[in-house]
C-alpha cells in the first residue's frame, strides 16, 4: 500500500549559515516598492527597499547541478535616510561613520553595489519555531582584510527604469511582494503616479577612504 506523508509545517531542508562575523559583499539591490505592511495589529504604507550580501569564503552545494555557491543573505529595510531609519543607521555602521543630515539627503544607494564589509551572522527562532540565520550587524572591513572577489552577477532593479530581465530572476516570493506595490501597479498600468526616489548603479572603487 502505498503512503502519503504530508510534510511538516514550517520543517526546511534549507542550508543553515553559521554564526560569526564574515566578509561579504553586497551584490544585490532591489527597490520592492511601496507596499502595506501590519506590524502588532496596525497598517501602514512603507517604500521598501533589499539588500543582499554574499560571502565569498562561505559556501555550499544549494542544488547539485550549480556546484558550491556562496551563501547569501537579504534585509529589508524602510527606504529612508531619516535620522532614526534603520537603513541610515546600518549604512552609518558599515562606512564607519554615521551620516550628516546633508550627507543623507544626497546618498545615492546605487554605490552600495560591489563594496565588501564585515557583517555579523546571528541565528533567529521564527514564530513558526524554524531557526534561520539573519544578519547582526555590518561594519567596515578592518584594515589589512580583504574580501574575495564577487561571484555572484550584480542584481539591481530599480522603479526608475524597471528591468524586466531581472525581475524574472527574483524568487517568486520577492516578485509577488514587489508585484503588490503601487510603483509596480503604476507600471503595468500607466496612470499619473508619484514615483519613489530610486537609485543609479555606479560601480565604486575600494581605494577611497570610506568605502561609499
Amino acid at each position: 500500500m502505498s503512503t502519503f506523508v504530508a510534510p511538516v509545517a514550517g520543517s526546511s531542508t534549507r542550508k543553515l549559515m553559521e554564526q560569526g562575523n564574515y566578509v561579504a559583499r553586497c551584490f544585490s539591490m532591489i527597490q520592492i516598492g511601496t507596499v502595506e505592511e501590519t506590524y502588532l495589529g496596525e497598517s501602514k504604507t512603507v517604500n521598501k527597499i533589499r539588500l543582499a550580501w554574499e560571502f565569498p569564503t562561505e559556501k555550499a552545494v544549494f542544488s547539485p547541478e550549480k556546484g558550491e555557491e556562496p551563501f547569501v543573505l537579504g534585509k529589508e529595510y524602510s527606504f529612508s535616510m531619516h535620522e532614526k531609519a534603520t537603513f541610515r543607521k546600518d549604512l552609518g555602521s558599515w562606512r564607519g561613520k554615521t551620516f550628516t543630515d546633508e550627507e543623507a539627503a544626497k546618498f545615492d544607494a546605487g554605490k552600495l553595489l560591489g563594496v565588501p564589509c564585515m557583517i555579523n551572522v546571528i541565528h533567529h527562532t521564527t514564530a513558526k519555531g524554524e531557526t534561520i540565520a539573519k544578519i547582526g550587524s555590518i561594519a567596515p572591513l578592518p584594515k589589512g582584510l580583504t574580501c574575495p572577489d564577487q561571484i555572484n552577477p550584480t542584481q539591481a532593479l530599480s522603479f526608475a527604469d524597471f528591468d524586466f530581465g531581472v525581475f524574472d530572476k527574483l524568487p517568486g516570493w520577492i516578485q509577488e511582494k514587489i508585484k503588490s506595490s503601487k510603483e509596480y501597479a503604476a507600471l503595468v498600468n500607466p496612470a499619473p503616479a508619484t514615483q519613489n526616489t530610486a537609485f543609479d548603479y555606479t560601480p565604486v572603487g575600494e581605494d577611497e577612504a570610506l568605502p561609499f
